[in-house]
């Protein structure tokens, strides 16, 4: 690997709940009743938006469907799952001839016309909007399908899932989505933790090398902001049944790319790993940070319905040291 990743070792989330640590992280914000904030993915598929790219900026691997995770932004950037085969219904049907399926898309226009020059509303822009988007999707359908990719980079990546996920999103980068997140689940290891790492970790090392490497051999890296993050972490202490606990109160990530500094190391722990002894951050601070690393404000607003809404939260700030 040309390009060494970064560590921050000081992040205290002050939390121990997988779905508000996952909210926290991925959000920038802590999770709060009757109040929603959009996801990362989303921030950047808005923010960094390509015109004219036919691809949905913010996809999940694995997954299903359109998620519901865009707040205040709208479900155009809310999220799509994929698996690594060409979406579902993404084919026309062979019964139906290209000339019928020119024709009623024609009766389709028509109708929808004659029905918003009355009744246009933003719910019904929605509906044209993903329904145009699907059409595109159909065009692209093989951008999505990593059987188009040669035998020895899937020998590379590892033939099991998080190998082939991880292929597809640097499928998925080159074809200029913007925001693509891998999932590696199953670290909830309460007991037996190091017996059943062994097999995680020697997944995710061998695949995680491998996009690294790529997106740096093809000049991608220097424009692709990575990111390894969970929702929280584990205690350093061994529990009764050989494993590790929720621990949110210091722990780390790594990340690298984009304007992230090779090599840094930001932050660490008393000498038991239980404290945060030096540069203590939290997911705000490293929001923050993400933007900034691949060229955003994070101390911008957006503007919804005549209100400003800041992009990040605004108590918190990059870690500078971090970035070039």
């Amino acid at each position: 690997m040309k390009r060494s990743v970064a560590l921050v070792r000081s992040l205290n989330t002050r939390n121990d709940d997988h779905g508000k640590g996952t909210y926290q992280m991925t959000h920038g914000r802590n999770e709060m009743p009757g109040v929603a904030y959009p996801h990362l993915g989303a921030v950047c598929a808005k923010t960094l938006e390509l015109p004219g790219n036919p691809l949905p900026g913010h996809i999940h691997a694995p997954g299903g469907g359109r998620g519901n995770n865009a707040a205040y932004l709208g479900p155009k950037y809310a999220s799509i799952g994929v698996s690594g085969n060409p979406p579902e219904n993404s084919s026309r049907p062979d019964s139906i001839s290209d000339t019928a399926d020119q024709l009623r898309e024609s009766v389709r226009r028509q109708a929808n016309d004659q029905f918003t020059k009355r009744r246009r509303t933003a719910e019904t822009d929605v509906y044209t909007y993903s329904f145009e988007q699907a059409r595109e999707l159909m065009k692209q359908r093989d951008v999505f399908d990593v059987a188009k990719e040669p035998e020895k980079d899937h020998e590379r990546y590892g033939k099991y899932d998080f190998g082939r996920h991880c292929l597809l999103a640097r499928r998925l980068l080159e074809h200029g989505v913007t925001f693509v997140q891998v999932s590696h689940s199953n670290y909830d290891t309460h007991n037996e933790n190091f017996n059943f790492h062994l097999e995680q970790l020697g997944e995710f090392d061998r695949s995680f090398a491998a996009l690294v490497n790529d997106l740096d051999s093809r000049g991608m890296l220097s424009s692709t902001l990575v990111v390894v993050m969970s929702e929280f972490g584990r205690t350093p202490n061994i529990n009764q049944y050989y494993g590790r606990d929720h621990w949110g109160a210091a722990w780390s990530i790594c990340l690298g790319g984009a304007r992230i500094q090779p090599g840094a190391v930001i932050g660490k722990t008393n000498p038991n790993g239980t404290a945060v002894a030096d540069r203590e951050v939290d997911h705000g601070h490293l929001f923050h940070t993400y933007l900034s690393a691949v060229g955003m404000n994070p101390m911008d607003s957006f503007q919804v319905a005549g209100r400003s809404l800041p992009m990040a939260d605004p108590t918190r700030t990059a870690i500078r040291e971090l970035l070039t």
